[in-house]
C-alpha cells in the first residue's frame, strides 16, 4: 500500500485520452483525482493513496464510449483489458449514484450485483466526485471548495441533481459525515 504520497501519473492521463474519454471529463477525472488526494490526506487515515488517485482518475473511463449510467460498468471492462488492478476496476464500476444496492441495479437495468461501496478509499473517491461537480458545475453559488463542504448536506437536499434520489442521497450525505468525522479528528 502506498500511504505516504502518489502523484497523478501522466502515463495514466494518455491512457484516459488513448482510450477516447473527452478532454473535458479528463479534466473532471484530474480534478476529482487532486481532491480525493487532498481529502484522503486531511483524513489522516491509513489509506492507499495510489489506489484512490488513480481510482479517481479513472472513475469515468467508460464516458469514452458513453454517458449514460452505464458508464461505471463499461469502464471497468476497459479497465480491466488495459491491465488496470481489480481494486481500480470496482471503483469504476461501482461509482454510478454512490454504490447501488442489488435492487436499484436491477431497476436500472445494470448486471444485477451489490454495487455498495466497502472501503474508506471508495468512499473517498465517490465523495470527492460529488464535491467536483458542486464546485465546478457552477449550479450551487458557492464562493470556495471550503463553502462546497460546509454546505454539501444542504446543497445536495436542494439541488436534486447531486441528490438524485432518497437512497442515492442518504449514501452521500453518510459518506459526507463518515471523512468529515476524520478530518474534524484529525486536525485535534
Amino acid at each position: 500500500m502506498h500511504f505516504i504520497h502518489y502523484q497523478i501519473q501522466e502515463s495514466d492521463i494518455a491512457l484516459l485520452r488513448n482510450a477516447g474519454v473527452p478532454e473535458e471529463d479528463i479534466r473532471h477525472c484530474i480534478r476529482v483525482a487532486e481532491k480525493a488526494l487532498e481529502i484522503a490526506a486531511r483524513t489522516g487515515a491509513p489509506v492507499d493513496r495510489e489506489l484512490i488517485g488513480r481510482g479517481a482518475l479513472f472513475h469515468d473511463l467508460g464516458k469514452a464510449k458513453t454517458h449514460e449510467i452505464e458508464h461505471g460498468r463499461i469502464g471497468s471492462e476497459i479497465g480491466k483489458t488495459l491491465g488496470l488492478p481489480q481494486a481500480i476496476a470496482d471503483i469504476m464500476e461501482k461509482h454510478i449514484r454512490g454504490g447501488l444496492t442489488v435492487e436499484e441495479a436491477r431497476e436500472l437495468g445494470l448486471p444485477i450485483k451489490d454495487y455498495s461501496l466497502k472501503t474508506l478509499e471508495e468512499k473517498i473517491v465517490i465523495y470527492a466526485d460529488r464535491l467536483v461537480d458542486i464546485i465546478f458545475d457552477g449550479i450551487a453559488p458557492i464562493a470556495s471548495e471550503h463553502e462546497a463542504e460546509e454546505r454539501f448536506e444542504e446543497i445536495l437536499k436542494e439541488y436534486p441533481k447531486y441528490g438524485k434520489n432518497e437512497m442515492t442521497l442518504r449514501r452521500y450525505l453518510g459518506y459526507h459525515r463518515e471523512i468529515q468525522k476524520l478530518i474534524h479528528d484529525q486536525e485535534r
